[in-house]
C-alpha cells in the first residue's frame, strides 16, 4: 500500500495501543522512514526525535551495524525454540550481558517486552520464596504512580489509576507505598531532590500492617518514567535496600527506561551505588530494532531454584515461545557492541550537564512548575494543576511537532528522553522550540 494513499479505510483494523484511536484515525501521522536523531513523516515532514522512540533508541534510528545483524541472522537463523533447544547468540548475550550488569547479578532470564520482564520478575520472587519453604510471602508491594507494564502482574503492582480502572480487581495481594513527588520541598531540583529519603521508611510502617513475612517482593523504578520523570530523593533507594534487607524481602529495580545508559552508566543501580535482587530489562537491549526484555536475577534467586526442584523436573516453569529470539539475541549483541565501542554511555553521562542546564532554563516561562532531570532525563511540569496542565502539554505537543521536535505529553508533564547520542547543537534545537512554544502558548 502506497503510505500516501492512506484513508479511513486502509487505517480502520489496526486497534492501535495507548492512543485515542478515533482521534488518530481523523488526522493520521505516519512514520515512513527514520535514521540517526531524525524520524521522516509520509507527508516528508522531518521531526527530531526527543524521546528515543519510547525510551528505548539509544544508539539513533537505524544504526548501520545493528541492521546488519539482524539481516545476516535472519538469513542464517530465523528461528529455534529455548525450550529444550538453545541457539549460540542467546548464550552468548546472557554472558555479555551478565559481565556488564551489577556484582552478584549473573543469570538472566529472557523474555519479549518490558511488561513481561516485571511480570517474570514478580514470579521469580514468589517462586524463590516457595522453593525456599517461605510459599506464604506472597504480597507484593509496588509504588504509587509507578508503572510497570500492562501483565496482570506488572498491573497490579504499578500505581497509575488511569491504567487500572477498566480491568478490576486484578490480582490480589498487591500493595502500594507513598510516590517520592514532592514539590512544595523539592520543586526545580537539579538531578536527585535533597528532600524525601524518609518517605522510604512508609515500607516500614506498611509491614506493621502486612507482616514482613508475608511479602515476596518491593518493585519500583529507580526513576519513575512513564508518570512524569520523577527522581528519587538522596539516600530513598538506599533506605529501601536497607528496608527489605533486614525483612527477607526481594528488592526489584523496573529498570525498563533506566537500562542501557539512560542515567549515563550500564544500570541505574550503577548509579545510585544499589544493587537489587532483580532488574527488569527491556527497551534498550536491542535499541529498539527486535522486541526484547529480560530479567538480571542474583545468584541466590538462580541457586534457590535449581537446587530446590526434583531431579529431571522444570526449575521455573516460566518462559515464551521467543524468549531468547535469534534476531532479538543478534540485534541485542551488534547493540552492546555499539554502546561498548562507541562510548554510549559515556557520551550521555558527558553531555548530562549541558542537558540539565537547557533543561532548567525554562524555569520561569509561562506555566512550568517544575523541572526534575536525571541523566538524559527530563520532566516539565506544567500548570497549576493537572487538568489545564494537561491541555496545555498536548498544545505543547502539537506546536513543537510542527516546527519538526517530537516529545512526549503525559497528562500535564513533558517527558524528554532522546537517543543518548544526542548532540549539543541537537538539544539546543530541542529545548529553544519547547521555550518557543511555551511562551507562544
Amino acid at each position: 500500500m502506497d503510505t500516501q494513499q492512506l484513508n479511513a479505510n486502509s487505517l480502520e483494523s489496526y486497534w492501535m495501543p495507548f492512543t485515542v484511536n478515533r482521534d488518530f484515525k481523523k488526522k493520521p501521522q505516519i512514520v515512513t522512514g527514520a535514521s540517526g536523531m531524525y524520524y521522516h513523516m509520509s507527508n516528508g515532514h522531518t521531526l527530531l526525535d526527543g524521546i528515543a522512540g519510547l525510551w528505548c533508541v539509544n544508539a539513533g534510528h537505524g544504526h548501520p551495524k545493528i541492521v546488519e545483524a539482524i539481516q545476516k541472522q535472519a538469513a542464517r537463523l530465523d528461528f529455534a525454540s529455548s525450550f529444550g533447544f538453545g541457539h549460540p547468540l542467546a548464550f552468548e548475550y546472557a554472558s555479555r550481558l551478565t559481565s556488564i550488569a551489577p556484582e552478584g547479578l549473573d543469570h538472566v532470564f529472557f523474555t519479549n517486552s518490558g511488561s513481561e520482564a516485571t511480570d517474570t520478575a514478580l514470579k521469580l520472587a514468589l517462586a524463590y520464596h516457595h522453593a525456599r519453604g517461605e510459599g506464604q510471602r506472597q504480597r507484593i508491594i509496588g509504588r504509587q504512580r509507578g508503572y510497570h507494564g500492562v501483565g496482570f502482574g506488572g498491573l497490579s503492582a504499578a500505581g497509575m489509576g488511569p491504567h487500572k480502572k477498566q480491568f478490576g480487581m486484578l490480582l490480589p495481594g498487591a500493595a502500594h507505598m507513598p510516590h517520592t513527588h514532592d514539590p512544595a520541598r523539592n520543586a526545580f531540583s537539579l538531578g536527585q531532590p535533597a528532600h524525601g529519603a524518609e518517605i522510604a521508611d512508609a515500607l516500614d510502617q506498611m509491614l506493621q500492617t502486612y507482616d514482613p513475612s508475608t511479602v515476596a517482593a518491593v518493585i519500583v523504578e529507580p526513576v519513575a518514567g512513564s508518570t512524569g520523570v520523577l527522581v528519587p530523593p538522596v539516600g530513598y533507594l538506599e533506605r529501601l535496600r536497607e528496608i527489605c534487607t533486614r525483612h527477607g524481602i526481594l528488592l526489584i529495580f523496573d529498570e525498563v527506561v533506566t537500562g542501557f545508559g539512560r542515567l549515563g552508566h550500564p544500570f541505574a543501580a550503577d548509579r545510585f551505588n544499589v544493587t537489587p535482587d532483580l532488574i527488569a530489562i527491556a527497551k534498550g537491549m536491542t535499541n529498539g530494532a527486535v522486541p526484547m526484555g529480560g530479567v538480571i536475577t542474583s545468584n541466590g534467586i538462580h541457586d534457590a531454584l535449581m537446587q530446590n526442584a526434583a531431579q529431571g523436573a522444570v526449575e521455573f516453569s516460566h518462559g515464551y515461545t521467543y524468549s531468547g529470539h535469534p534476531l532479538a539475541s543478534a540485534a541485542a549483541l551488534a547493540t552492546l557492541d555499539v554502546y561498548v565501542s562507541e562510548g554510549v554511555f559515556e557520551h550521555a553521562a558527558s553531555i548530562e550537564p549541558f542537558w540539565q542546564q537547557k533543561a532548567h532554563a525554562l524555569k520561569g516561562l509561562p506555566n512550568v512548575v517544575d523541572i526534575r532531570n536525571l541523566g538524559l532525563l527530563a520532566g516539565i511540569e506544567l500548570g497549576s494543576d493537572v487538568a489545564s496542565g494537561k491541555v496545555m502539554a498536548k498544545k505543547l505537543y502539537d506546536y513543537c511537532f510542527d516546527r519538526g521536535v517530537l516529545i512526549r505529553p503525559v497528562a500535564n508533564t513533558i517527558v524528554l528522553s532522546p537517543p543518548l547520542v544526542i548532540s549539543e547543537v541537537e538539544i539546543d534545537t530541542l529545548f529553544s522550540t519547547i521555550s518557543d512554544g511555551l511562551k507562544a502558548l
